[in-house]
Order: C-alpha cells, then sequence, then structure tokens
C-alpha cells in the first residue's frame, strides 16, 4: 500500500477519532476502490461500516458489514466497535432510566430493542395501532382491555392525559401508520398476525393449533416478550409445565421489569409445586406493580416475610438486568439489519400535499394527514377527507397533536427526506411572514390605527388567511374596501390578531386592531384571498411656526370633537363607546405617533360616513389637512343639525 494511501487510511482514523463520522467513511470508501486484496479489502470494508454505524447510519453500515462477510466470514475483532457503540448507547438510555429499573413503575423500559415502535402499554411491537388526540399510540386491543380491566377512562401511558380521550371504541385504527409499519417491518407485523390469529384459536379452545401460530410467530420475531409470555399460557393449559416455566423465564430475561412476564413464571412455578419460587415471583410484581391483584393476593400469607425475601430479590433483578442489557443490544443490531432492506424504497407522502407528512395528525377515524393540509380541508368542509366521519369537535379545540410516532418514524428512518421538506416549510413561512411583499388583505370595510375592528370569519379563504397570519407569528393582515375594478382600492390598514374564537362549524370571531397605514403598490392574490405589495405611510413631520399652528388647530378641532359627542343621544354614545370605547384623551406630543393622534381615527370610525368618505383621511400624511378635513365634516354636522 502507497504512501499516499497510508497517509489518507491515518486521516481517516483521526476523522474516526474526532467523532467526524462522515469524512472517515467517505475517505475508506475512496481507498476501496484500489485495494484488491480480500483481507485487506474486509478491513477498510468493516471500518467504513464502523464509521457509518458511528454516525448513526444503521442502514448503511449494515449493507457494508453485510458485503465484507460475504468476502470471509466476520470475527468477533470486527465487530468490537459496534458492539461497544451499541452497548455505549443501551448503557446511557438504561442510566437515564434507572428510576424505572429501581422503581414501581414498569413503564417506558422495554427490552424489545424497537423502543420507538413499541406500545407503552404491552410494551410490545405497535399492532393495529390507536393514535389518542394527544398524538401517542396505543394498540388498539392494549387500549379496549385497559378500558375494560380498570373500568375507568383510559389514561394516555406517555402523558398521563385523559381529558380529551372519548369512547376507546370510537377511536379507528391509524390507516398510514399501520400500513407504513407493515411495509417498513413485516417481520414483526407477521408476527403480530400469527399472535392475533392464535389468540383466537385459543379463545376456541383449539390449544395445539394456537400453539403451532405461536411457534411461527418466535421464530419471526425471537425477541418478543409478549410471544414468550403468551406461549406459556398455551403450555400450561396443555399441562407442559416444564415448556411453561422455560417460556416465562425468556419472557422475564426479555423484559424484567414487565408484571405480566413474572405473573406467568409465578403461575408455572406453582403447577410444578415450587412454591416458594413462585412467592419471589409474586414479590417482583409487587415491587413493579404495587395495585397488582393476583401477586397482592399470593403474597398476602407470607407479607410478614417479605423484607427479607426482598434482600435475595435485588440480586436476582440485577442479574435479569445484565440479561436485559443484553437482550437489547443483539436486537438492536438484527432491527438495523433488516431495516436495509425495506427502508429505501418507502415515502411517506400525504394524500393532498403529495409531500412527506409533515407535522402529520391522525384523525379519530384513523386517518393522517399533514396539519396544514387538514386545516384546509376542513375549511371548506368539517367532516374526513377521506371517510366522510364528522370532526366537528376538531374545528371547536383545535388542540391538533401531532402523531408523536410517525414523527419519530420519518425523522429516524427518513432524516433527509424530512431536512429538505423542513427547508420547503421554511421558505414558505418566510415569505408568508414578509409585511412589505404579499401580503395577506381582507377585502371588507374601513379600519384604522388604534381603532379595534371585530371580523366574522367565514369563507374558505379567510379562514386560511387567518390562519396562516398566526401560524407565522406576524398575527397581522391588511384591511382595505373593495374596489369594482381592481378588486380593492389603493389605501389600507394593517390589522393585528388580538384574539380569535372558533365555532364547532369553522367560522371564528376574530378580534382586531388596527396598526399601520399603507399604500397598495402591487395588487395580487394567494390560495384564494387577495395580496398586495405595500409601503407604509407616515405623518410628515412639522417644526417652528408650522407646528405652533398645527397645536392650535389641533386643540380647536378635539374641542369641537368633544361638544359633537357630547350632544349624542346616551343610547347611541353607549353603543359606540360599547363598540370602539370611549374617545381618546389628547396627546401630551402632538406628533409623537407617526399616525397622528389617536383620537382623529376614533372620530373617524364613529362619525356617519360613509368608507368612501373616509378613504381620504387615510390616504393623509398631513396631520394638518387631516384636522382641517375632519373640522369641515363637524360644522356641516353641526348645520344639518340646526336645520
Amino acid at each position: 500500500m502507497g504512501t499516499e494511501s497510508e497517509s489518507m487510511l491515518q486521516l481517516a482514523a483521526e476523522a474516526f477519532h474526532s467523532k467526524n463520522f462522515d469524512l472517515a467513511a467517505d475517505i475508506y470508501e475512496c481507498q476501496l476502490a484500489g485495494v484488491g486484496d480480500p483481507e485487506s479489502r474486509q478491513d477498510l470494508m468493516v471500518k467504513r461500516a464502523d464509521a457509518l454505524a458511528f454516525g448513526g447510519k444503521f442502514a448503511e453500515a449494515f449493507d457494508v458489514y453485510r458485503q465484507a462477510s460475504e468476502i470471509e466470514k466476520l470475527r468477533l475483532v470486527h465487530l468490537a466497535n459496534l458492539v461497544e457503540y451499541l452497548s455505549d448507547s443501551i448503557r446511557r438510555q438504561d442510566e437515564a432510566g434507572a428510576a424505572v429499573v429501581m422503581g414501581c413503575s414498569g413503564v417506558g423500559a422495554t427490552g424489545c430493542g424497537y423502543e420507538d415502535l413499541s406500545c407503552r402499554i404491552c410494551l410490545s411491537f405497535l399492532f393495529e395501532p390507536v393514535t389518542l388526540p394527544c398524538g401517542h399510540c396505543f394498540c388498539k386491543k392494549c387500549l379496549e382491555r385497559e378500558r375494560k380491566e380498570k373500568e375507568r377512562p383510559v389514561t394516555c401511558r406517555e402523558c398521563r392525559d385523559s381529558s380529551r380521550v372519548a369512547d376507546i371504541h370510537s377511536y379507528r385504527v391509524n390507516v398510514v401508520l399501520s400500513n407504513l409499519l407493515a411495509k417498513w417491518f413485516p417481520a414483526l407485523h407477521q408476527a403480530g398476525w400469527l399472535r392475533r390469529e392464535g389468540n383466537g384459536l385459543y379463545a376456541e379452545k383449539k390449544m395445539e393449533a394456537a400453539l403451532e401460530k405461536y411457534n411461527q410467530a418466535i421464530l419471526i420475531a425471537p425477541m418478543d416478550h409478549i410471544l414468550f409470555s403468551n406461549r406459556s399460557q398455551i403450555h400450561s393449559s396443555l399441562k407442559h409445565y416444564e415448556k411453561a416455566l422455560r417460556d416465562a423465564e425468556m419472557a422475564c430475561r426479555l423484559m424484567p421489569h414487565w408484571t405480566k412476564g413474572h405473573v406467568r413464571k409465578a403461575q408455572a412455578l406453582v403447577s410444578l409445586g415450587r412454591t416458594e419460587e413462585a412467592l419471589r415471583e409474586y414479590l417482583v410484581c409487587l415491587s413493579i406493580e404495587p395495585d397488582c391483584r393476583l401477586a397482592k393476593t399470593e403474597a398476602h400469607k407470607v407479607i410478614l416475610h417479605i423484607l427479607n425475601i426482598f434482600i435475595k430479590l435485588f440480586a436476582s433483578i440485577a442479574t435479569d438486568v445484565l440479561y436485559y442489557v443484553k437482550s437489547k443490544v443483539l436486537l438492536a443490531a438484527t432491527l438495523c439489519v433488516s431495516l436495509h432492506s425495506c427502508v429505501v424504497g418507502l415515502v411517506c407522502v400525504c394524500v393532498f400535499s403529495p409531500r412527506l407528512f409533515y407535522e402529520p395528525v391522525t384523525t379519530q377515524c384513523g386517518h393522517t394527514f399533514c396539519l396544514q393540509c387538514l386545516e384546509r380541508c376542513l375549511d371548506h368542509n368539517p367532516k374526513c377527507p377521506l371517510c366522510k366521519e364528522e370532526l366537528s369537535e376538531y374545528l371547536v379545540q383545535r388542540q391538533y397533536c401531532k402523531t408523536v410516532l410517525m414523527e419519530n418514524l420519518i425523522s429516524k428512518y427518513l432524516p433527509y427526506e424530512l431536512m429538505e421538506r423542513q427547508k420547503i416549510h421554511q421558505e414558505e413561512m418566510a415569505e408568508l411572514s414578509n409585511l412589505n411583499k404579499n401580503v395577506p388583505i381582507f377585502v371588507c370595510t374601513m379600519a384604522f390605527p388604534t381603532v379595534p375592528c371585530p371580523l366574522h370569519i367565514f369563507e374558505p379563504c379567510y379562514r386560511l388567511m387567518i390562519r396562516r397570519c398566526m401560524e407565522t407569528g406576524t398575527n397581522s393582515f391588511g384591511m382595505c374596501l373593495g374596489d369594482n375594478l381592481k378588486g380593492f382600492v389603493d389605501y389600507g390598514c394593517l390589522l393585528e390578531i388580538r384574539d380569535v374564537k372558533f365555532f364547532s362549524d369553522g367560522r371564528s370571531v376574530v378580534d382586531t386592531i388596527g396598526r399601520r397605514r399603507f399604500k397598495v403598490i402591487q395588487h395580487s392574490e394567494r390560495d384564494g384571498y387577495n395580496t398586495a405589495d405595500i409601503e407604509y405611510l407616515e405623518d410628515v413631520r412639522v417644526e417652528g411656526v408650522a407646528e405652533r399652528e398645527l397645536q392650535s388647530l389641533h386643540d380647536a378641532v378635539y374641542d369641537q370633537a368633544l361638544v359633537w359627542v357630547n350632544s349624542l343621544k346616551a343610547e347611541q354614545k353607549e353603543r359606540i363607546e360599547g363598540h370602539f370605547g370611549p374617545m381618546p384623551e389628547k396627546n401630551s406630543e402632538l406628533q409623537a405617533n407617526p399616525n397622528g393622534p389617536s383620537w382623529c381615527w376614533w372620530l373617524l370610525a364613529v362619525l356617519p360616513l360613509e368608507g368612501r368618505a373616509q378613504l381620504p383621511f387615510l390616504a393623509l400624511t398631513s396631520l394638518k389637512d387631516r384636522l382641517s378635513g375632519i373640522r369641515k365634516v363637524l360644522l356641516f354636522m353641526a348645520q344639518t343639525r340646526h336645520r
């Protein structure tokens, strides 16, 4: 091997040790092109696979390990780095979950190696997943069983939320997630089907046939504790107690802190006449789940001996934890190998985008959509776009929780596609956040700076517009009068959303207040609503003699306005103040606000003028001209009153 190759390999080793795994993998890949010797080639392939694995690219890493094994069978030394990495990763996870290991609850600890894909009730691979309103997923059968056994509303095992969980029977299987799991993890999914068939045969008391189904399932998924636990029960029913005990022990090794596994083991031990050992298992159950009724009943007879037995039990649990760690390492490696063949060809796309799911949410009827896609569909019809089930509750609550497992799977197995999708979303949000170009325009009525402007939103295009304003964080849009030729007039006011109240049919009442005046530079349209490129207007400041004259004019017109307001009938004045608030006081600094005194805009909003008559005041950038115009209107109103 030449000097240049040696220096490149040294560089790759340094990159690996400095945790620049992508660079190390690239260098090893380049060096492979010039190596013909099988032993050297295998060594380089293993090093490249190590770099890919440490970089989190397990599918690619295990493909390279496989290729290396085709040259010659891999020895233990070849997998030393991989085992070290997986062991360290699992050790960190276990240390973070130490409270679970030593505590009373088994929730959150899975020994199956596919934690991201497990149901937090049975702790096994998700089968027929149902998504709760909080966004977390569980097996449908597990939820139904938990509801039946506990005889109370189901509480999410992840977030402990039960406030929004309706009748469990009304929730349907998450269609997209179920299909995704079946395609990405066909072996585990097939094992789930065999388990279901076996349960059906067991219920019909066809024990031998049920046993055969479970034998097939365990061949496919040899690390699934549920399969061993259930097969143990079948063996017990067939009076094969030694086999039942072996299966129960395997379930406990795979899942040391799972109550049911220890119950199965205790039952098998009782059948074999080993009652003291059975008692120990029941006490294990109580240490994991203090409310386990069966364990309490069996252990109650010797409760005085619990302390002494617990001391012995602790040593046993420590041994079981070692089995737990080893099983996780083995299954993590097995799972990564199986992922290679199934991840590559799958693209998770929304039926409406059609792009990779972004912020996926699942409806009660089991269908999954991008959050924004679902909201746009509900703008037009409060029903599921696919099955037409009523979704009015979604419109009232507006509490869409993302489907956590879908997000995790996409993030883990489609990271590059997700990055591209996020980039597109960020670009769209940046464009929608611009309050100078393509500003959304609500074509309706006159609006003025500092003046409240409540709106009733019911048209689908404006529902979308309001939602986008809130999603981007600007909480702002323009308000303009309509125009028969151009669609809307050339001057308007930017409104800020202060609050939104939604109704079950999708309508909403939006509380806004005027902020800034603008002039329209270009009229346009986006997704059914109007937009505009705009420039903001500000009053021109004056100084010296002009400022003193302006102050004098201002005070005179303000007094004139007060006279008009106080001349209104009590009912009329009360109605105006209920809608717009009382007339603002005079500003201490006349030209402090670029829009001028707020009382001027309040007065223009309440004066009995048509929108077209109010519009010129909005366009003026001279406070003197605006005050002069208001004075003329007030004089006209006074003259009209005296006639």
